[in-house]
């Protein structure tokens, strides 16, 4: 929730930082997102060798905590390079989520990994759905500044929260002393081929949908011809894909877990890219609203079974390290993502960056589908069970 809380209202805080043009607002907001995820992708990896050796439960306090100081200072934030800078201080701390499910799948049998991932996303998907519209109605009622204050206090809730609550049976790893293995880290892996895929797949799905963020408030604005309540209307529109995700992901887990993730990963891909393609030629916030909705779904098949592929195909002892990884692609993805969702918002329209996106998962699914065949069989989800 204290990640989302800012994401209707980011952009329109970097036009009140100065006299910007439409296209430099896109701009500077695609390099406000991008700065967290740039700098998040090159510290995960580190926090997750880390978190093999010490601990996840370590690691989550590390992240609260420190993205509650950064989240609390861009409250202060009086130019776009302040913002950028403490966009960037937020990706060193990044990594709660990302270990908070590498904490579940190492504690969960694997034959319910999918369903355990699907749950603990609902918690995710919650909080991006209460988010956006708790923070546009902060920052009507209120202001955006103490938007960022409050945001601050969540994360620090979540860290005593953490301290006291979470509980890990953690044996740390014993590194395997196969010189092979340390050069080539994949060598652990029973399909190398099947990681890299599924990594890369993460990295696109993430691109796809963070490309939206920087002009969906921009976009909403638009179509409210700049009359209304519109932090509030971009909160709720931001939110709707949370509630059919919050509906669509525990069951999709399961259905994965009995009959095959990688026919829940397809179905994704097909239904995303059909969703996409209509946003960019909506001409009210309803018809916005309602396909956003049904992005949720795609979104509930989507990064849940890439986790649980992640898992089921994974050495338990490694848990860590490849959730890691998963957030590093990730972060290259939200990075990729916002710059160049704000860059083509800017130079073409905002129905172009909806366009590129619904291509981006047409791709995906073609890679998907012709480098891993096996994807499509129920016996590769229970290559470790």
């Amino acid at each position: 929730m204290a990640f989302s809380e800012i994401m209707p209202f980011l952009s329109l805080y970097i036009s009140s930082l100065g006299n910007y043009t439409k296209s430099q607002v896109t701009m500077y907001s695609g390099l406000v997102y991008a700065a967290d995820f740039f700098v998040s992708a090159i510290a995960s990896p580190l926090w997750g060798m880390v978190a093999d050796r010490k601990g996840r439960k370590l690691m989550l306090l590390r992240s609260s905590l420190g993205m509650a100081v950064a989240m609390s200072l861009m409250g202060f934030a009086t130019s776009v390079w302040q913002l950028v800078a403490l966009r960037a201080l937020q990706g060193v701390f990044a990594g709660f989520i990302s270990n908070a499910q590498a904490l579940v799948a190492s504690q969960t049998p694997r034959k319910h990994s999918g369903a355990s991932l699907s749950t603990l996303m609902t918690g995710v998907t919650s909080g991006m759905l209460l988010g956006p519209v708790i923070g546009g109605v902060l920052a009507q009622i209120f202001s955006i500044r103490l938007t960022f204050f409050i945001t601050g206090g969540l994360l620090l809730l979540t860290f005593f929260m953490s301290w006291i609550f979470v509980e890990e049976q953690f044996k740390p790893v014993v590194r395997d002393p196969n010189q092979k293995r340390l050069h080539n880290p994949l060598a652990a892996f029973p399909n190398p081929k099947l990681i890299l895929v599924l990594l890369s797949s993460t990295l696109i799905v993430q691109f796809g949908n963070i490309s939206i963020s920087p002009i969906i408030s921009l976009y909403v604005k638009e179509l409210m011809h700049n009359v209304g309540p519109i932090t509030v209307v971009a909160g709720i529109i931001a939110a709707l894909p949370g509630i059919s995700n919050i509906i669509a992901a525990p069951r999709l887990g399961r259905y994965g877990d009995q009959h095959g993730s990688g026919k829940v990963l397809l179905f994704g891909y097909i239904f995303a890219t059909v969703m996409y393609v209509p946003q960019g030629f909506v001409t009210s916030v309803w018809m916005l609203g309602i396909l956003r909705f049904m992005i949720g779904i795609s979104d509930g098949a989507l990064f849940p079974e890439i986790q649980t592929l992640l898992t089921k195909n994974s050495p338990v002892e490694l848990t860590s390290t490849v959730f890691s990884w998963n957030q590093s692609f990730q972060s290259i993805g939200n990075m990729m993502g916002s710059l160049l969702g704000g860059w083509i918002a800017g130079v073409f329209n905002y129905n172009a960056v909806f366009i590129s996106t619904a291509a981006l998962m047409l791709i995906n699914l073609a890679l998907v589908w012709w480098l891993v065949p096996e994807i499509r069989k129920p016996q590769i989800q229970v290559a470790n069970d």
